[in-house]
């Protein structure tokens, strides 16, 4: 009887511990808190502005849903994804290119502005204008669409920036790299549209920004199709067919993408034509413009600036319903770290 006893007592003690285990893997785990998509981001306005938006946009059964296929976001270059300031980057590039193409035309030596580019007086060449910058681009930019691919990634990776000291493939903002990342993890297709040239752009925002080169809109140089030692090639004209800023943006992304953004940032007034035709559209929409204003850990520019001049649109975003981003205030770090 004593056995029997103790038998059961096991068995009753045994049943128990099985009947606790199995409460406890029934009950619910404790959910972890989900990972912060942008983490580079201080919390405030304008990262709630993102993250609802995306939130609003991409989720079945909101009120707000939009199909992934109209899920578009543009952004603009300079200024916006990476540094523009004293001097645009491609500026900076297409002084350096004339440098190294002067020895092959001997009529620059006496010829403005490529005199000044070769004896180094940047602010003479500039004194030329929009006209003479022109005449600058369309002459370092030539030959085939692939050597001079070859030519802005050789430099983009090996030219350090005076105040940085850093290649300019690594001055990209970190937190609108994480912008871009969070967008294309909900459904979204990120385009750049930008001033800058696309044959100056293309070589290198896939492996950049991850935004392949058929989702680049940009200035646009005349191209003529040529065979060259029995291979088909692009040469880039000394003419251009399109510029893409101001009201020449929203005609680009019609160009290119054929459907109405629904999200858009630039930092310019230049980008104001683009975030006007995209945050007018039907539904839910999203403006933003990102302001330089820490001049410690960047610049600081805007109304008076003839880089990257912010004036109207500090004047217009609240009306416009858009979102102002403060470099200083919004963004924990500026610059990718460096790998």
């Amino acid at each position: 009887m004593l056995i029997d006893k103790i038998s059961i007592t096991r068995r009753r003690f045994l049943a128990a511990i099985g009947a606790a285990l199995t409460l406890a893997a029934c009950a619910p785990m404790p959910s972890a808190p989900a990972a912060d998509p942008l983490p580079s981001w201080n919390a405030g306005p304008a990262k709630a502005r993102i993250v609802d938006f995306v939130k609003a946009v991409s989720t079945g059964g909101s009120k707000d849903y939009v199909a992934p296929a109209d899920r578009i976001a543009v952004f603009d270059n300079d200024g916006t994804l990476w540094l523009e300031y004293p001097l645009y980057t491609q500026v900076k590039f297409v002084f350096d290119r004339i440098k190294a193409l002067a020895p092959q035309h001997p009529e620059w030596q006496d010829k403005e502005p490529f005199k000044s580019v070769i004896a180094g007086d940047l602010k003479g060449a500039m004194a030329s204008g929009e006209k003479g910058v022109l005449q600058l681009l369309l002459a370092a930019q030539a030959g085939t669409t692939g050597e001079f691919a070859a030519a802005v990634n050789d430099w983009i990776a090996k030219t350090p920036d005076p105040r940085f000291k850093r290649t300019y493939d690594t001055l990209i903002y970190q937190p609108m790299q994480e912008v871009l990342r969070y967008l294309r993890a909900n459904g979204f297709r990120t385009y750049i549209s930008s001033g800058g040239s696309v044959e100056f752009m293309r070589p290198f925002t896939e492996r950049v920004y991850g935004i392949p080169p058929e989702q680049v809109v940009g200035t646009r140089q005349k191209l003529l199709y040529e065979v060259k030692d029995r291979q088909g090639v692009l040469v880039m004209q000394p003419q251009i067919e399109h510029v893409n800023d101001g009201a020449g943006k929203p005609v680009g992304i019609e160009v290119l993408i054929g459907r109405r953004p629904i999200a858009a940032f630039g930092n310019s007034d230049g980008d104001l034509a683009m975030l006007q035709y995209t945050t007018t559209g039907g539904g839910l929409r999203l403006g933003m413009i990102m302001h330089h204003d820490d001049a410690v850990r960047e610049y600081a520019y805007d109304r008076n600036s003839s880089i990257g001049k912010l004036d109207k649109g500090l004047d217009e975003y609240r009306s416009a319903g858009w979102t102002l981003i403060s470099m200083k205030n919004d963004w924990k770090e500026v610059f990718a770290p460096l790998k």
